[in-house]
């Protein structure tokens, strides 16, 4: 199986440009906001959301500045709302490095958050395409709604799918949906042909998130990550839902009422951890996204029909969705 870095490597000088192209942007008069800058974007993370606008770009034409702008973008914006989502979650650390409001304090990590999502928007502004502008906007909606339908439904306890799948599709399925968006205008692409590749984001995206909510489910001992942070915000993922839609189960209604309880004690979170893992809730989400991926490999497979499209891209793009899906961090 091709690895993600085996990946990264074939787009290797426009991977050097972007990151070159986010630390000209993120350059500041200000001292301390430069120190805490720089701090960050030593950890580049997997990159796979700007990885995914130069993909589309490359499937049918060249990476020109305007792809890297778009790529800088989305990929600026998209840390900007980790860093306010560690603010929020009381975080200490992500990819195994302090965050910043850790170092420092909330009210210097919303600034500095806030500092990304501006230049993301003069990134865009610098593709010269309005609808590349439009799509960094709309993502900015599509993430804040999301996250507050979480919230609601955590309050709420809507315990179903349906509402899972909405939330995901915003929080994190609209990210990759963007991008694939951005790299087929900056390429100047048919929209029929960046259709095909909405779909096939928007299923990559939804097996992100399945996959992210599967590792809570297990204890992450390289920074020291407990089980059940979801549930300790009130937050139900699919195996545990698939689990508790089993009405036969001798234990679903204490389970029910269980997870319906305000404040879940260590011991309540690992009884339903258990009780997902025991009754096919890993299994399940396993399954769903075999489903979720076949489908975003026919829509590929209609694209390529239909288009001219590179060879190298292509095989990329199919094996980021097996990276998605067998990654362990």
């Amino acid at each position: 199986m091709t690895t993600l870095e085996e990946i990264q490597l074939t787009i290797s000088s426009e991977l050097a440009d972007l990151n070159h192209c986010i630390s000209g942007a993120l350059k500041s008069d200000n001292a301390l906001m430069q120190t805490i800058i720089d701090g960050y974007l030593k950890s580049h993370g997997k990159q796979i959301r700007p990885i995914m606008v130069i993909l589309t770009a490359k499937l049918f034409g060249t990476v020109t500045p305007e792809v890297i702008s778009a790529a800088a973008a989305v990929e600026m914006l998209h840390n900007a709302s980790l860093i306010h989502d560690d603010v929020i979650d009381e975080t200490k650390l992500r990819r195994g490095r302090p965050t910043i409001n850790s170092i420092w304090d909330n009210h210097i990590a919303v600034l500095i958050g806030d500092f990304f999502v501006s230049n993301s928007l003069s990134q865009a502004i610098l593709t010269g395409d309005i609808r590349i502008v439009k799509s960094v906007a709309n993502l900015g909606t599509l993430l804040s709604v999301g996250e507050m339908d979480q919230i609601y439904n955590a309050r709420q306890h809507q315990l179903n799918e349906e509402a899972y799948f909405h939330i995901i599709n915003h929080k994190t399925a609209s990210l990759f949906v963007a991008c694939v968006e951005m790299g087929g205008y900056a390429a100047n692409a048919p929209e029929k042909a960046i259709a095909h590749m909405r779909k096939y984001a928007e299923l990559l995206g939804l097996c992100f998130q399945i996959k992210d909510d599967i590792f809570d489910y297990y204890a992450d001992t390289r920074i020291g990550k407990p089980t059940g942070n979801d549930l300790r915000e009130g937050k139900v993922t699919l195996p545990l839902l698939y689990a508790l839609s089993r009405t036969e189960l001798p234990d679903h209604d204490d389970m029910t009422a269980l997870v319906a309880t305000e404040e879940l004690s260590t011991e309540q979170i690992d009884t339903l951890i258990e009780f997902a893992k025991r009754n096919g809730g890993i299994d399940y989400a396993y399954s769903t996204m075999a489903s979720l991926s076949a489908k975003a490999m026919d829509a590929l497979k209609d694209l390529a029909a239909e288009y001219d499209v590179d060879p190298q891209a292509y095989r990329a793009l199919t094996d980021i969705m097996s990276f998605i899906i067998t990654r362990n961090k």
